[in-house]
């Protein structure tokens, strides 16, 4: 079809009548032409009354709400433990949780804190082809890493594509990094150092901050963590920057009851949309204070978040919505880490059926000494 000259318009924006002589002088190149000018001249004639034109309300009555991009309601099922503490001579565990977890070079590799007797934390690494195989991978003692001795807890592992390093991000009281070029090979990463220079004053003010998370956009990387006190925060740098440069933190989110916002957050970006995914760990009386996971959505990683899966009682994980093969083996669902699309910053996710590497333990343990919980870690699939 040959271009034709611009409509006429009037000031309302549609298109202004030509006479009748004209109307006749036109050739009208086809039959669609006809009846789209049909169409378009019939919205035009309406009364005022009837407003504008159809085009933008049937776009925003077909738009998806933000919460599509996951279902409202969510189920996952999940096998026994995969990963639990194992011992040698010098590291008596009783708990291997937090993990953090990437598939690369046909391997999966999973670095955790290890509590051993007495609250002494450290970190593990295993890695394995398949998770048939995870039960019985080696455990490497990050403590036989120079830097690694003493508290180091909740790590994060990442591929740093503009540096080519890759990075792990963890709690020392502080946040901190290291860089290697082979998550395989644990021996290798720098000696730890800190992402701030010294501890930001809203940390200091508002009882201090925990289980640290970086996920990046094309212009800036964002850090977000808790505080254990119903307060979730964020600071950012450039992408240029990192891990340098991160500006003084910001609320994104408070809850007066701490426990409903209480720690292990992730964020993700989903795979074929513009929505992100933020899960942060709670625990209330709807969940008869078991631990889960509620979840946010957002179209920016500066926010707003939008509210998807609120409580206990209709969780984005936890009890009320994970069934067992064979005996439940945990009834809380705990800190840990989503099986990525890939392993590099943007930290991004594939529906439609998500993983969910999690840390649980057994019902009826004695949970009163945190310390001594039996934390194991499995996995949650999405049914």
């Amino acid at each position: 079809m040959s271009m034709k000259p611009a409509v006429p318009r009037t000031g309302n924006g549609c298109p202004t009548r030509p006479t009748f002589a004209e109307a006749l002088d036109r050739r009208v190149e086809s039959a669609l032409v006809v009846l789209v000018l049909g169409v378009v001249l019939f919205s035009c004639l309406r009364p005022l009354s009837q407003g504008p034109t159809s085009v933008v309300s049937f776009a925003a009555a077909t738009a998806p709400p933000s919460s599509a991009v996951l279902p409202a309601s969510l189920s996952w099922t999940s096998r026994g433990p995969l990963i639990v503490p194992v011992s040698d001579a010098a590291h008596h565990l009783v708990a291997v949780k937090d993990p953090t977890v990437v598939r690369y070079n046909n391997r999966w590799h999973v670095y955790a804190t290890s509590v051993a007797r007495g609250g002494i934390y450290g970190m593990v690494y295993v890695s394995f082809a398949d998770w048939s195989d995870a039960s019985r991978a080696t455990f490497y003692y990050m403590d036989k890493t120079p830097g690694f001795g003493g508290y180091v807890a909740a790590p994060q592992l990442f591929y740093f594509t503009p540096q080519k390093k890759w990075y792990l991000v963890f709690q020392s009281g502080p946040p901190m990094f290291s860089t290697a070029d082979d998550p395989g090979e644990p021996t290798t990463w720098t000696q730890p150092a800190p992402l701030f220079a010294k501890t930001p004053a809203i940390v200091e003010q508002n009882g201090g901050w925990l289980d640290f998370w970086v996920i990046c956009d094309s212009q800036s990387c964002h850090l977000f963590f808790s505080n254990d006190k119903g307060r979730w925060y964020k600071s950012k740098t450039s992408v240029a920057k990192f891990p340098y440069g991160f500006s003084d933190p910001i609320v994104v989110m408070e809850d007066a009851e701490a426990g409903r916002l209480f720690e292990a957050s992730n964020v993700y970006k989903i795979n074929g949309t513009n929505k992100y995914l933020a899960l942060i760990e709670a625990f209330d009386g709807t969940s008869n204070w078991r631990r889960y996971f509620r979840s946010w959505t957002s179209d920016s990683l500066d926010g707003p978040w939008t509210p998807l899966h609120e409580s206990g009682a209709s969780p984005f994980a936890g009890k009320q919505n994970v069934t067992f093969d064979g005996t439940a083996w945990s009834d809380d669902i705990s800190h840990g880490e989503m099986i990525r699309a890939g392993y590099d910053e943007t930290m991004a996710i594939d529906r439609p059926k998500l993983q969910y590497l999690y840390q649980g333990f057994a019902p009826g343990a004695n949970a009163r000494e945190y310390n001594a919980i039996p934390w194991q870690l499995g996995v949650l699939t999405q049914k």
